[in-house]
């Protein structure tokens, strides 16, 4: 069953009101595959562009999308972000990888929040960088682990 239907198959927020307050974190990730036009332009592990230094204003945008997250994200409830963190690397490949890490103590978990955040980190690294290169690839999106709540999740 899903749990933003209701029993009248209608879309609602799920009450959260008997939850309990827990801690609860959530570790998102996504890569962006950069063309060798833009890797050329790769500089101490840093990407500057005519827009700017594209990992710091990622970082920024990311940080920016996950404390707005319930106003992209319908059913999402409205929470105090406690921390989010975002870290930008260059892999071995050469590839951008972008983790999300969030928290908060409160009655529901932070895994859209850690999504939108690498989502939203990956769109700015694209938009930094599409002057040089549309064939820059956003891949793999997703949730790396969650803790709290009625369970805890780790990718294998």
């Amino acid at each position: 069953m899903l749990s933003h239907i209701d029993d009248k198959n209608q879309p609602t927020m799920v009450d959260v009101s008997e939850k309990n307050v827990t801690t609860r974190t959530a570790h998102a990730r996504a890569t962006v595959r950069l063309p060798p036009e833009v890797h050329a332009v790769v500089r101490d592990g840093e990407i500057t562009t005519a827009k700017g230094p594209v990992f710091q204003t990622a970082i920024i945008a990311g940080t920016m999308a996950a404390k707005n997250t319930p106003d992209l994200i319908p059913f999402c409830h409205p929470i105090g972000l406690e921390s989010c963190r975002i870290e930008i690397e260059l892999n071995d490949t050469g590839d951008v990888v972008i983790d999300c890490k969030t928290k908060v103590t409160s009655k529901t978990g932070v895994e859209m929040e850690a999504l939108t955040g690498a989502s939203v980190a990956s769109l700015t690294v694209y938009d930094m960088c599409k002057a040089l290169s549309h064939d820059i690839v956003i891949d793999n999106i997703h949730l790396v682990s969650k803790t709290g709540g009625k369970s805890d999740y780790s990718a294998g």
